[in-house]
């Protein structure tokens, strides 16, 4: 069973960083491809960013592109969003999820993702 949990979220002024971190449980953890989901209060879930496993690339929503930088550690089975210049639109709960068989056409569909953690709270404050 894999499991996964969130961790680093908070209340950050506009403009400031946070850096989340996801630790997930189970074995071959490198195989993975691990995604960031956000869902604001009365929207719909967001795509973020993806890491695929096995070294094949990381990828970013437009909307935080070259802002946000995702990036694992396969030795402590953690992934890693490190948000800078954070905006209030950035405001939601954020998930990582992972999946060992998607293909590529499939990152940012969060239904294809099989296992969730439980979310951590972001708030930007202007």
């Amino acid at each position: 069973q894999v499991q996964l949990e969130e961790s680093g979220g908070g209340l950050v002024p506009a403009g400031d960083s946070l850096r989340l971190s996801c630790k997930v449980s189970g074995r071959a953890f490198r195989t993975y491809t691990v995604g960031w989901f956000r869902q604001a209060s009365g929207k719909e879930y967001e795509f973020v960013a993806a890491i695929k496993g096995n070294g094949g690339g990381t990828f970013y929503a437009d909307s935080v592109k070259g802002r946000f930088t995702m990036s694992r550690d396969n030795a402590e089975n953690t992934v890693y969003l490190q948000m800078n210049n954070l905006e209030v639109e950035d405001t939601a709960v954020y998930y990582c999820a992972a999946d060992r068989h998607l293909i590529h056409s499939s990152l940012r569909l969060r239904s294809q993702y099989a296992y969730w953690g439980r979310g951590t709270q972001v708030t930007v404050a202007s």
